[in-house]
C-alpha cells in the first residue's frame, strides 16, 4: 500500500474555509509556530506559566512594569484598579496614592506684603509632606489661589501655603484679610447665554481661558470645564462674562461649590529629587530623601480604570488613568507614593522620554480641565518643573488632528503618539522648541490605550479594523488571516482593555481582547509571529503584560487577579494547559474515488532536549466527502512516543485533523505524521 504524509502549512488561516484552507490550520489554542531551517513554521505547545507572586492582588490588575533600583533590587510595579504595589523578592508592598476632598467654607487669612496665606479647614489634618488642589479659584487679599500648591506649615485644623502665580513667581497679598476670601458668583439673566462671573482681582482680559471645575447650575444652566473671557462686556478688575453653551431659562445668582472652597489633599512624601524652581500653584521646594520618619495618613487611597507606569532613575512614576502624576522610591521606602507636585492634576497617562529624561503627559491640562489632544513634559532631568520657561526644556504641544491622544510610547529615538485616526512622531529636538511634531500616518488610529508595543525595533498596534507596523519604509499595514476571530467578535464597548503583549524570546505579538460574550473582561487572544509573518489564536486573558526584563520572561496578570510569569513551565500553573490545533480540509485524492486509511504512523518531539519524553498527545480525524457535509470523527487517539501506529481504519475523501494535548509536565511539537493509504472505490 503507497504511503504519504500530512504536510503542515505554516500558520493559521481561519478566513478561508475548511476546504480552501486544505493542509493549512483553521482552528488554534495556545500553540506557537518554531521557525527551522526552511523558515517553515512547526507547530508546538505554548510555554507554561507560574505565579510569580503567590497571592492575589486583590482586583483587577491593568499595569505592570518592571525596574532596578540603585542596589540592584528588581522591582515590578503593580497597578490595579483597587491598589499600587511594588513586589520585591517576593514582597509586596502597598503604596496607594491617598487623597481627601473636602468643602469647607472659605476662611483664609492673608498678610499684606506676605506670599503666605493660611487657610482654615476643620479635620485636614495635613502635614508638612502633603499637597492641595484648590479647585474653585479663591479671590483673597488681592490674590487669585487656585492649583496645586505644596503645605508649609501646619496644625489639626489649618495649613499654609505659598502664593504663586501661572510662571511659578510669588504672588504678595496686597490687603491683610482674616478668614476671608470668596469663590466665583455666576449671574444669568433669563434668555440670555452670557454669565456675569464676579471674582476680585481675577486678572484675566479679553480671550482668557476661565474653567470651572466644581460644576454649577445657575439659572437653568451648567457650568463646567473651559471657558473663554469675552470682550463685550469688558472684564472689570472684578468681573468679567463667559459664555455658556445655552441660554438660560431664569435671571439667578449662584457661587460656585454653593460658595465653599473645594480641596484635594494628596497625602505623601514630596518628591526624592532636587527642584530647581517653583511647581505650578506652589514652589517646589525638593525631595524629602534624607531619611525623615513618615507621619501617618489620613486620606482615603484612590481607585483607578487603568494605570501607566515607568520608572525615573530608580523612582517608580505612577498615573492613574485621568488623575495626576505619583512617585514612590525604593530608596525612601515611602508607605505610599506621593504627588509630583507641580505635575499636572489630570493626565490620560504618562511615559519617561529616553535619553534626555523627561515625563510625557497626555491627555493632560493647563488649569485642571482635561484637553485630550494636550501632551505636557517637564524640564530635562527635573520632574518637579512643568512651567516652560526661557531657562528650562518644560514645554506642552496639543496635536492639531483627531478627537483624542490613544497612547504613546517610546519608540526607537523617537516617542510616538497614537490619536484615534493617525500617529505622530514626537522627535527630541533641544532648545528652544525642545520637541519637533510629525504626523507619519493617516487613517491608522489605535483602537485602544494599551494596545501598541515595540518589538526589535519595529513597532506594532491594532487599529479599529486593521493590524499595523512602523518600519524603515513607514506604516504598513499586517495582512492578518484571522481577521474574522476578533474583529467579528470583538467587545468594541471595551477596547481600551486590549492589551498587547511582546515576547522578545519567540518574536511574537499577542493582543488579549474582550469578546462580545465575556462580560466586558478580556478573555481571547491573537498572536502574531514576527519572523514567520503567521498567526495564530486562543483563549486566553491576560489584563496586563510586560516583556522580558530584569525580572526575567515576561509576567503577564490573569483576569483571576493573579499574576503570572510565563515561559517558565510547561503547564498553566500546575494545571493542564489545553493545547491544541485543528487543519482545514486534507484533499487525499483529487480523483472521484474514496481512500481508506488504515495506519497512522506519530513523528513528534515527546518532551525538551534532555528531558523527560512522556507527552500524550491526542489525535483525531473527522472525514467526509463534500465540504459541507457533517464529517464523520475518528478518535481521539492517544499518540506517546511508545505507539508505533494507531489504526483508525478509515474511508473518504476529505479529512480534517486535530491534535490536541490536555496533560502535566509534558512538550511536544509536531513532525512528520505518515499515513497508510489505498483506493477504495467511488464515491
Amino acid at each position: 500500500m503507497p504511503h504519504a504524509s500530512f504536510k503542515l502549512i505554516p500558520g493559521v488561516d481561519q478566513n478561508r474555509t475548511l476546504a480552501l484552507n486544505e493542509a493549512a490550520i483553521s482552528i488554534s489554542n495556545l500553540i506557537r509556530f518554531l521557525p527551522d531551517r526552511q523558515n517553515i513554521g512547526l507547530p508546538q505547545k505554548l510555554g507554561g506559566w507560574t505565579k510569580f507572586y503567590g497571592t492575589s492582588i486583590g482586583s483587577t490588575v491593568r499595569a505592570l512594569w518592571a525596574w532596578e533600583d540603585t542596589n540592584s533590587n528588581s522591582w515590578l510595579g503593580v497597578g490595579a484598579t483597587q491598589s499600587l504595589s511594588v513586589i520585591n523578592n517576593n514582597s509586596r508592598q502597598v503604596i496607594t496614592p491617598q487623597t481627601t476632598t473636602a468643602n469647607p467654607a472659605v476662611s483664609v487669612t492673608t498678610a499684606v506684603g506676605s506670599a503666605t496665606v493660611t487657610i482654615d479647614a476643620t479635620g485636614s489634618n495635613l502635614t508638612f509632606y502633603d499637597t492641595v488642589d484648590i479647585r474653585t479659584q479663591i479671590s483673597v487679599g488681592g490674590l487669585i489661589l487656585f492649583g496645586l500648591y505644596p503645605v508649609t506649615q501646619v496644625s489639626a485644623n489649618q495649613f499654609q501655603i505659598t502664593a504663586v502665580d501661572a510662571l511659578g513667581n510669588l504672588q504678595y497679598a496686597t490687603s491683610t484679610v482674616s478668614a476671608g476670601g470668596a469663590v466665583p458668583v455666576f449671574d444669568t439673566t433669563s434668555g440670555s447665554g452670557s454669565v456675569k462671573v464676579t471674582l476680585a482681582a481675577h486678572g484675566l482680559a479679553y480671550g482668557d481661558t476661565f474653567p470651572v471645575l466644581v460644576p454649577t447650575t445657575v439659572g437653568g444652566v451648567t457650568l463646567s470645564g473651559n471657558y473663554v473671557v469675552l470682550g463685550y462686556p469688558s472684564p472689570t478688575a472684578n468681573d468679567f462674562y463667559i459664555q455658556s453653551s445655552a441660554a438660560a431659562t431664569s435671571t439667578a445668582t449662584v457661587s460656585e461649590n454653593s460658595g465653599n472652597a473645594q480641596y484635594v489633599y494628596y497625602k505623601g512624601i514630596g518628591p526624592v529629587v532636587a527642584s530647581s524652581g517653583y511647581g505650578v500653584g506652589g514652589y517646589g521646594t525638593g525631595g524629602y530623601g534624607s531619611g525623615t520618619p513618615f507621619p501617618s495618613g489620613t486620606g482615603t487611597p484612590i481607585t483607578a480604570i487603568d494605570w501607566t507606569l515607568d520608572n525615573w532613575g530608580e523612582v517608580l512614576i505612577a498615573c492613574p488613568l485621568n488623575q495626576a502624576i505619583y512617585s514612590w522610591s525604593p530608596t525612601n521606602n515611602t508607605p505610599i507614593a506621593s504627588v509630583l507636585r507641580g505635575s499636572p492634576t489630570v493626565n490620560n497617562g504618562v511615559l519617561v522620554a529616553m535619553p534626555q529624561r523627561q515625563i510625557i503627559a497626555w491627555g493632560s491640562t493647563n488649569n485642571g480641565v482635561q484637553d485630550p489632544l494636550l501632551i505636557r513634559w517637564c524640564d530635562v532631568e527635573n520632574y518637579n518643573q512643568w512651567i516652560p520657561l526661557l531657562t528650562n526644556q518644560a514645554g506642552s504641544y496639543r496635536i492639531p488632528k483627531g478627537s483624542r491622544i490613544v497612547q504613546c510610547i517610546q519608540g526607537p529615538q523617537q516617542t510616538l503618539v497614537w490619536t484615534d485616526v493617525a500617529i505622530w512622531a514626537m522627535q527630541y529636538v533641544g532648545p528652544p522648541y525642545v520637541y519637533q511634531f510629525n504626523e507619519i500616518g493617516t487613517g491608522c488610529g489605535l483602537i485602544g490605550r494599551k494596545a501598541a508595543a515595540s518589538l526589535g525595533g519595529i513597532v506594532y498596534w491594532m487599529g479599529q479594523s486593521q493590524f499595523y507596523r512602523l518600519a524603515g519604509t513607514g506604516v504598513e499595514p499586517i495582512k492578518c488571516p484571522i481577521w474574522d476571530v476578533i474583529f467579528q467578535d470583538l467587545d468594541t464597548a471595551n477596547v481600551d482593555k486590549i492589551r498587547i503583549a511582546p515576547n522578545s524570546q519567540f518574536g511574537e505579538i499577542t493582543w488579549y481582547y474582550p469578546t462580545k460574550s465575556n462580560g466586558g473582561e478580556v478573555s481571547h487572544y491573537v498572536k502574531y509571529n514576527v519572523v514567520l509573518d503567521q498567526w495564530d489564536f486562543g483563549q486566553l486573558g491576560r489584563t496586563a503584560w510586560i516583556n522580558q526584563s530584569v525580572l526575567g520572561p515576561p509576567i503577564g496578570a490573569g483576569t483571576n487577579d493573579y499574576i503570572y510569569q510565563h515561559e517558565t513551565s510547561t503547564d498553566a500553573d500546575g494545571q493542564p494547559m489545553n493545547s491544541y490545533f485543528q487543519t482545514g480540509y486534507f484533499a487525499m485524492t483529487e480523483a472521484d474515488v474514496k481512500i481508506f486509511v488504515d495506519q497512522i504512523w506519530p513523528d513528534m518531539k515527546w518532551g525538551y532536549y534532555g528531558g523527560t519524553q512522556n507527552a500524550q498527545v491526542t489525535i483525531t480525524f473527522y472525514v467526509t466527502d463534500y465540504a459541507g457535509q457533517t464529517p464523520l470523527t475518528y478518535g481521539p487517539y492517544t499518540m506517546t512516543q511508545a505507539v508505533k501506529y494507531i489504526t483508525p481504519r478509515m474511508r473518504g475523501r476529505l479529512v480534517s485533523i486535530r491534535v490536541e494535548s490536555n496533560d502535566i509536565g509534558s512538550f511536544w511539537r509536531i513532525g512528520n505524521i505518515r499515513y497508510r493509504l489505498q483506493q477504495d472505490g467511488k464515491y
